[in-house]
């Protein structure tokens, strides 16, 4: 039984909506009445310090996990987490960060495993198992045994795992943890291509460059709520601040004089190596431009001139900042 005509209007047009979602487990209450939005094709990543709430989140989408209260709908339909949408349930795609591997069989052997357990017959089993070997990059160890794999092989594996029935909305938390820069280069390939294809995913990381990197919209978690949802474009244009280093060939008394007449430089700090300055900017890659500019003309001798803005990571740090204080 779904309740599409019960739903709220919003519903219809999204991939993931809950309302008042809620999950307290004795006096802790881990997930705190949180509304979520994420368009159909977009990646979303969630992010949070541990125990924000992140993965109780994730494990109710799931339906590992029931809500307390609040509801959760996938493309406009109701999920529930008894016998009642067992075809809306089908088209998920979750990978916890603690999934066991079975060692002893081949590469080829789990995924066909798990491809008869979602009822893939055959042409369209083998057919379905060489696809994602190949896009998981794993064709030449589908006759070898999974204990022989690396660490990044056997996430890859997970993930084939994951996606052998093709979900319309995949749920991965933490996928890679552990994983050394390669194998988090290789994972995030692959999930460039899930989402060019148009999975809806949902990804919960740590790594906050790799989401920065993948994600069109954010939503940050603290003490089991959703603080923060939106568009990275968004986040950035409201929170990041530009950083300016400028370095001189004069001593830089006479810099930090002419930086005083724009109130564009919020401030600044001197740094270690060299005559140079790190700036606070609160203007537009243009406004440094001018900045540049009028430094040149009052006969300052610029020797360095770069340009930074505040990554998601300064971003997530200083809202937690701003959260406790």
């Amino acid at each position: 039984m779904t309740s599409k005509l019960a739903s709220p209007p919003v519903v219809d047009t999204m991939a993931i909506a809950t309302f008042n979602l809620t999950k307290q487990f004795d006096r802790h209450v881990a997930v705190n009445d949180v509304e979520l939005q994420v368009q159909p094709g977009e990646v979303y990543g969630l992010i949070g310090p541990n125990g924000a709430g992140k993965t109780t989140l994730i494990r109710m989408l799931a339906t590992a996990e029931e809500p307390t209260f609040g509801e959760i709908f996938i493309h406009g339909d109701r999920l529930m987490r008894d016998d009642s949408n067992p075809h809306l349930k089908q088209r998920l795609g979750y990978l916890p960060d603690d999934f066991p591997l079975y060692d002893d069989l081949t590469v080829w052997d789990y995924l066909d495993y798990f491809a008869r357990l979602y009822n893939l017959r055959q042409p369209r089993r083998r057919r379905r198992l060489g696809e994602v070997l190949e896009l998981v990059q794993l064709t030449h160890k589908r006759e070898d045994r999974i204990a022989t794999l690396s660490r990044g092989m056997k996430q890859r594996l997970s993930l084939a795992r994951t996606i052998i029935h093709e979900p319309l909305l995949l749920l991965l938390d933490e996928p890679v943890s552990g994983l050394d820069p390669i194998a988090r280069m290789q994972f995030r390939e692959i999930i460039k291509v899930l989402q060019e294809a148009g999975m809806t995913i949902l990804i919960s990381s740590h790594v906050l460059s790799d989401l920065a990197e993948l994600c069109s919209s954010v939503g940050i978690m603290e003490l089991g709520y959703l603080v923060e949802s939106t568009s990275l474009k968004d986040l950035y244009q409201r929170l990041s601040r530009q950083h300016l280093v400028i370095g001189t060939l004069a001593h830089l008394d006479a810099l930090e004089s002419e930086l005083r007449h724009y109130p564009l430089v919020r401030g600044w700090e001197k740094m270690q190596e060299g005559d140079r300055l790190k700036l606070e900017f609160d203007g537009t890659p243009e406004e440094s431009t001018t900045l540049l500019k009028n430094l040149i003309e009052a006969g300052i001798p610029v020797s360095e001139f770069s340009a930074k803005t505040e990554d998601l990571e300064s971003i997530f740090l200083k809202l937690g900042h701003q959260q406790t204080s």
